[in-house]
């Protein structure tokens, strides 16, 4: 039992072995605390330097990913407390108040940049370029990637839907930080004013989606061998499920 166990961690599974099941769930929650705790972290200091400069620049696009960001720690502090309860009963019973943060999270951040950007559009200012700007959206085009992978990979083996959400929204900072990269590049370049609200639209677009899925708790595709209650999946309807591991975000 304790080799098939052992093979079991090692291939990325959940163990067969209760006690080796209890320890490995215990790690999985260490991980997305550690994991939280990075994302809060970076995502701090990005909202203060794409605040600063996107206000100087009237950037659009910037000041909404620097909200974002905000967003974003506030998101990941959610999952924090949700996680800071040794008890895996009381983390389930904070789920639900964790997710509903997530997606109101989401929303508000969609309204503010949508406005914004359609203000801009009809004339309401034009973006300036910004170094620092292009600078941090290179900077978390790599950074982003790392942090989602390491929280969704351990979210989906305890079968936490909200940490899998909050994950989601860390890689929607990476499509975030190349919508912006793209849009400050063109406006620099050939000095296209209008790339920066269009770029602020796409960010507020992508946020009602995720916000709308993390409403209704779904595109999560806990693994079978979680503690999701209600929300875990099972084989006849997960898409990652074995052999069915396409079309779910989650499953990479």
């Amino acid at each position: 039992m304790l080799l098939m166990s052992t093979v079991d961690v090692a291939l990325g599974q959940t163990p067969r072995d209760p006690d080796a099941r209890l320890a490995r769930r215990a790690l999985m929650a260490r991980r997305i605390r550690l994991f939280t705790a990075a994302t809060i972290s970076y995502n701090a200091v990005e909202a203060v330097v794409a605040l600063t400069a996107g206000v100087a620049a009237s950037s659009t696009a910037l000041v909404g990913f620097g909200l974002d960001s905000v967003i974003e720690v506030s998101s990941a502090a959610a999952i924090a407390w949700q996680f800071s309860a040794r008890d895996p009963e009381v983390r389930e019973a904070r789920e639900h108040r964790a997710l509903r943060v997530v997606a109101v999270s989401f929303f508000a951040l969609a309204a503010y940049v949508g406005v914004d950007a359609v203000r801009a559009l009809a004339g309401g200012g034009h973006a300036g370029q910004s170094l620092a700007g292009l600078v941090l959206a290179a900077l978390s085009l790599l950074v982003m990637p790392l942090l989602s992978h390491g929280q969704r990979r351990a979210g989906r083996e305890l079968g936490s839907v909200s940490a899998v959400a909050d994950s989601r929204q860390t890689l929607l900072c990476t499509y975030l930080s190349a919508v912006l990269l793209v849009g400050l590049a063109v406006n620099a370049l050939f000095g296209w004013a209008w790339a920066d609200p269009v770029a602020g639209l796409v960010i507020a677009a992508v946020a009602v989606k995720e916000g709308r899925d993390a409403w209704r708790g779904e595109g999560c595709c806990a693994a079978p061998g979680g503690n999701g209650g209600h929300h875990r999946a099972d084989a006849a309807t997960d898409d990652c499920a074995p052999g069915r591991g396409h079309g779910c975000s989650c499953c990479s």
